[in-house]
């Protein structure tokens, strides 16, 4: 297997620091951390041995069973009897062995959206029937989508449409390669309904509009590319497909023959071989599954995309000092009640050196802004620190202006609580929606990447203030300790109840119990992080303690081609 660019770096240590600096001159998210004056360090300590922090043990051996649960769910595909076919009967790769061939060793691969398709209508569908992420191949950061064909005969669900634009659309936004290693067996037909007329051919529009936007698409056909899933091959920059078990055909020899009579085999119909000499519809045979992959990391060397000496390959040079407070506190932390949450011990163990530049610190507590790096990259930080207020809401669309023309990537750390208008005047509570909108509008206009992570609370308009989903950040993830809805789930549940009981007279007081179950039971299964994770509302349900490696990952990739110059347009108005 081809060398990472980042081996044999402890020779390029050598390079005098007056080279790198100029290097990184133009970059200031990635200037070594020697430029900098030294930030405040954030007082993170926390009493492991109070009633507080005690008393959420068995929460937490709770959560890390559950969490493993539905991984281990993931992992295993469609079962074990579903892998013995893929591998014996079929002779081809699982897809993480796939994986571990392509990209560069010893490097991390940041997977997405795992929980996506567990415990939907139609059923399981473990991992959407997709495993989707970002690594690196021949040294460079890609998006990869590669199909699970055990998972439901690699049958497309969906779920998995939703996964695999959501993959192509964090590739277009941040500029990376994307690679398909393709086994699958076109649409689930009596799904049909939710995939074809609305979303069924986004797919191969977006290969179209990437490509024309010079960001790459690569191939791999190392199964089959029935229906169509064949279009994914043709559309793709460079493709590769394996011999004897690589096919790409609209219907196969099954529907040839009813159609015209003719029996005809896989690979006369559309094999490696005859797509190779004699359709062209790919661009290399390989004989196997391994020279396939290393074909593809050959393929992406020549893209000519990153550069040894750029100012993000010598930023990782850089030593970068580690938080001063255990990761492993975050878990207990991120139990801890909405309005009693401990933000500042949360980023004490998210950010180096706990070090956080704070701003306007007295002005609108309940939202939190400031500086810090993290894994060395420089980062702007709006984190809630109760209910978004009218001077929060403020502080937030300063902060986010002047990140904005610094070029400098916004991290967004969720706990919103319920708006409370109850009680405010009329002016006031008026003039909370106007500087509300205003946060939301800075936020929607911003430029410079940004990244979310719900940590406990995600609660209606505050939401999208704090860069929900619906405001498109480049990443969002979630804690499993998140909620995520309108309102709280008792607030919904009264102001359903009402609404009943305006609407029927005979409901009396064991019905209205029996409602109240139904709804409870309801709200709290659709507010859960899983939930929403399973439906592809995030990115994926991280555990507190690997946020900080999550989020180094997310801004490696969102940085990798971010250039300086393309700010927002506006200004920073005081506000």
């Amino acid at each position: 297997m081809s060398n990472s660019v980042f081996q044999g770096t402890s020779r390029l240590r050598g390079i005098s620091s007056r080279l790198v600096g100029s290097l990184l001159s133009n970059s200031a998210w990635a200037k070594p951390v020697s430029n900098f004056p030294n930030f405040k360090v954030i007082d993170g300590y926390v009493d492991r041995n109070s009633p507080a922090f005690l008393s959420k043990l068995t929460q937490q051996t709770e959560i890390l069973k559950s969490f493993k649960e539905f991984t281990n769910i993931a992992l295993l595909g469609g079962g074990e009897k579903a892998i013995e076919r893929h591998t014996k009967r079929n002779k081809k790769l699982l897809v993480r062995e796939r994986l571990s061939k392509l990209l560069d060793d010893g490097t991390d691969f940041l997977e997405l959206s795992q929980f996506a398709g567990l415990d939907l209508e139609y059923g399981n569908v473990p991992s959407a029937g997709v495993v989707s992420g970002i690594g690196q191949v021949a040294g460079q950061l890609c998006v990869i989508v590669a199909n699970d064909a055990t998972v439901k005969g690699g049958t497309i669900y969906p779920i998995a449409v939703k996964k695999q634009l959501r993959a192509q659309e964090i590739a277009e936004v941040n500029k990376l390669p994307c690679i398909f290693l393709m086994d699958s067996g076109g649409a689930f037909l009596p799904l049909q309904a939710d995939i074809f007329p609305e979303t069924g051919g986004r797919v191969f529009y977006n290969e179209a509009v990437m490509s024309m936007n010079a960001v790459p698409t690569i191939c791999v056909v190392c199964g089959s590319c029935t229906a169509g899933a064949a279009y994914v091959p043709t559309m793709a920059d460079e493709a590769v497909i394996v011999d004897k078990i690589g096919t790409i055909f609209l219907g196969g020899p099954p529907l040839v023959k009813a159609a015209t009579g003719e029996v005809v085999s896989a690979e006369e119909l559309g094999g490696a071989l005859m797509h190779s000499s004699v359709s062209g519809c790919t661009d290399h045979f390989e004989a196997d599954e391994d020279s396939a992959m290393e074909t593809t990391r050959n393929i992406v060397a020549t893209l000519n995309r990153e550069h040894w000496f750029s100012p993000l390959f010598f930023f990782f040079l850089l030593d970068v000092q580690a938080p001063l407070f255990d990761s492993d506190d975050l878990l207990a932390l991120a139990l801890y009640d909405n309005t009693q949450f401990p933000m500042y011990e949360v980023l004490a163990r998210l950010v180096d050196g706990s070090q956080f530049q704070e701003f306007k610190t007295r002005f609108g507590p309940e939202l939190i802004t400031g500086f810090a790096r993290v894994h060395g990259y420089l980062v702007g930080i709006v984190a809630n620190n109760g209910e978004l207020t009218s001077q929060a809401s403020l502080k937030g669309t300063h902060f986010v202006e002047l990140c904005c023309q610094r070029n400098i990537p916004l991290l967004f750390l969720q706990n919103t609580l319920p708006q409370t208008h109850a009680g405010l005047p009329v002016e006031n509570s008026a003039c909370l929606i106007k500087d509300q909108a205003k946060l939301m509008s800075v936020v929607a206009c911003a430029q410079v990447p940004k990244i979310t992570v719900i940590m406990k609370g995600s609660y209606g308009p505050s939401s999208y203030a704090m860069c929900g989903r619906s405001f498109d950040p480049r990443f969002l993830f979630t804690w499993p300790t998140a909620q995520v809805a309108m309102d709280t789930v008792e607030d919904m549940v009264s102001m359903c109840c009402a609404e009943h009981e305006a609407e029927d007279d005979s409901l009396d007081e064991e019905k209205l119990v029996a409602l109240k179950g139904k709804l409870r039971n309801k709200f709290e299964k659709e507010s859960h992080g899983y939930y929403g994770s399973a439906r592809l509302w995030d990115d994926g349900v991280i555990l507190p303690q690997d946020t900080r490696k999550v989020l180094g990952q997310s801004l490696r990739a969102a940085l990798s081609s971010f250039p300086r110059g393309q700010g927002s347009n506006f200004g920073v108005f005081r506000m």
